[in-house]
């Protein structure tokens, strides 16, 4: 690094934002000099961009199906895998300018401020904002909710590391509550322009919001795990997540115990449903519905808002499928509870860890008096 962003330096005050940039693409020159240390090929910078890796099939289908959806709805199938990715992609791309540009800039300004590196933690979360929200929202309100989430859902707990939820579900949380009504319904999912006459009897609504009703989509098992169907643009195809979870579980990234027991829990609740006639929904078919498979992968596997202990994750992810389907099932408002069971199991993220770890400090206490 240049002497002039250096300790002493006329522009040190830039010193976090330099950094940041030269070590992007650079490893770090800072090597430790004494004690024991425990040295891995792999770092922080390293595990994000695998995350992102693995995310990018659902983003890459994402783009393509907002361009198949806008010719379902406009009743043009005239253009072929290339014209509908390249429609999406031009749709999606100011979403991700929007989710860097705001995010990134709140971030570089609280490390300048708190006199720290810049970490690359963001990155990852800006990735998944675009693609957990309607295609068509509004910038501004995208803006607004990214500022939000990463100013108070991160930053003023000390930034990376530290939060106790996930800022990117944070920022979809604060876009349902404050502007529900683009965040719901049968318009948001799919873009179009207003001047753009429908075909007849044309609904976007999503499957999960149909409740397995049919629509100029098919609502099949098939369909649903394509992806063939309106709803958030990277939480529609199953497949393209499940390669994504095959990357982090094989890299030893993100916690397969949490993926299983999410989906255990969701199969009881859901069960429970069926055997109880509250739905006509099969219970595996929960699993399709919404954005369950992207939830349980790729937001409630983080590492830093998720339960550390390893009995801790079987119940935090056994909780978070169980929350969701009973919110489904019980919640007639709000047909999706993937949201909601993810904040919620993140904020007693600790409490199930300490419980955990009280428990087994308990059973070894009295193993200790009998021996």
């Amino acid at each position: 690094m240049n002497k002039i962003f250096e300790k002493g330096g006329k522009f040190y005050w830039l010193h976090s934002t330099v950094d940041a940039f030269e070590t992007f693409l650079h490893v770090p020159g800072t090597v430790t000099r004494k004690g024991a240390h425990v040295r891995d090929a792999i770092d922080l910078k390293r595990i994000l961009i695998l995350v992102v890796i693995a995310a990018a099939p659902a983003a890459l289908f994402g783009m393509w199906n907002v361009g198949y959806q806008h010719g379902l709805a406009i009743g043009d199938t005239s253009l072929n895998i290339l014209g509908n990715f390249w429609y999406g992609f031009l749709k999606v791309l100011p979403l991700y300018l929007v989710s860097y540009i705001v995010g990134l800039g709140i971030e570089f300004a609280s490390c300048q401020i708190r006199g720290e590196e810049v970490s690359e933690g963001y990155l990852v979360s800006g990735f998944f904002i675009p693609l957990i929200v309607p295609v068509d929202i509004p910038l501004w309100m995208l803006a607004l909710a990214v500022a939000f989430a990463v100013i108070f859902g991160k930053e003023v707990f000390g930034g990376t590391g530290m939060n106790i939820v996930n800022p990117a579900i944070l920022t979809r949380a604060f876009l349902f509550f404050s502007y529900p009504n683009y965040m719901s319904g049968s318009d948001c999912w799919i873009a179009y322009k207003p001047t753009e006459k429908l075909v007849d009897g044309f609904t976007g609504a999503t499957p999960l919001a149909l409740d397995g009703a049919s629509a100029q989509y098919g609502t099949g098992f098939w369909d649903l795990f394509i992806g063939t169907v309106p709803g958030s643009v990277g939480e529609t195809s199953v497949i393209a997540i499940l390669l994504g979870a095959i990357l982090l579980i094989w890299t030893g990234i993100a916690s397969w115990k949490i993926m299983c027991a999410g989906i255990l829990g969701a199969l009881f609740v859901g069960g429970i449903g069926d055997l109880a006639g509250i739905t006509t929904i099969p219970c595996y078919m929960q699993l399709l519905y919404g954005g369950f498979a992207f939830g349980i992968v790729f937001m409630a596997t983080d590492p830093v808002t998720s339960a550390q202990t390893e009995a801790g994750k079987w119940i935090y992810g056994f909780l978070i499928g169980a929350l969701c389907i009973t919110v489904r099932l019980f919640n007639p408002g709000y047909a999706e509870g993937m949201m909601l069971a993810i904040l919620l199991c993140n904020v007693f993220a600790p409490l199930i860890d300490h419980c955990v770890i009280s428990a087994h400090m308990s059973r070894k206490a009295k193993k200790l008096k009998t021996a």
